[in-house]
């Protein structure tokens, strides 16, 4: 029998550049559910987006939380589900892979940031790349291939503009496991080179509504593309306007 695991391994394999895969972001069971029921055949869960429907400030939410929302979302699909997990919580990559397997989730985000680090400039706030490659190989390890690791590279939005940075940090990150590469902020115009001096799927991030389409940034190098929080916002700033149809 195949797991969704596997499921999930293999939508990421032998994709035309012009079908990436693309996974919308759910942020509670009920959008879960309207996704999948749209035909989506997996779905990535944002942290931000989950943070704000609990009323969080984004990178605040406890994991304890985090974790049980990720498990009403894996339930209430038939669908397989990858969670940004930010940072990991400072958890041990063992407990890390127990409470995300836990929560029924078969993919993982793990961003190279350091939460809370102040400013964005210059590179302030990238945790050292051999010790994150360190952490991500320790997370391989104890997950084997029940996760799907997406290595979420944060040199763009630290102020790091030379792209042969953020392919020395996928290097090393893939070495140590990583199945796919997340450079998050990545200038369009520089996806191709990203793309060509990647080993792996190279995860794009889109604006819905705005700039390339996924075929569009399919074509530039993107092997998958997500929105982060985009759909949660999009459905917030639409009960805005009910609110203010209803008063």
């Amino acid at each position: 029998m195949v797991t969704k695991a596997e499921t999930f391994r293999a939508l990421h394999r032998g994709r035309l550049p012009d079908d990436p895969l693309v996974l919308p972001g759910p942020w509670d069971a009920a959008s879960a559910r309207a996704l999948a029921d749209a035909g989506f055949p997996a779905l990535a869960i944002p942290s931000a987006g989950v943070t704000a429907s609990l009323g969080y400030a984004d990178g605040e939410t406890p994991a304890e939380e985090m974790f049980a929302a990720v498990a009403r979302i894996a339930r209430a699909v038939d669908v397989p589900v990858s969670a940004d997990v930010e940072d990991g919580y400072g958890l041990p990559p063992k407990e890390l892979v127990e409470r995300l397997l836990e929560a029924g989730a078969v993919g993982c985000n793990l961003e190279d940031s350091h939460r809370n680090s102040g400013s964005h400039s210059d590179g302030v706030g990238l945790k050292d790349a051999h010790a994150h490659a360190d952490r991500l190989a320790e997370v391989r390890s104890a997950a084997a291939d029940q996760l799907f690791v997406n290595a979420r590279i944060d040199t763009f939005l630290r102020g790091e503009s030379d792209p042969a940075r953020t392919i020395e940090r996928a290097a090393l990150y893939v070495e140590a496991g990583a199945d796919c590469v997340y450079p998050i902020g990545a200038p369009v115009a520089v996806l191709p080179l990203l793309r060509s001096g990647t080993r792996v799927p190279v995860n794009v991030f889109a604006r819905i509504g705005e700039g390339p389409s996924p075929a569009e940034l399919g074509e530039l190098g993107a092997s998958r593309v997500t929105f982060g929080p985009g759909l949660q916002r999009r459905a917030t700033a639409a009960v805005t306007e009910i609110a203010a149809l209803l008063r």
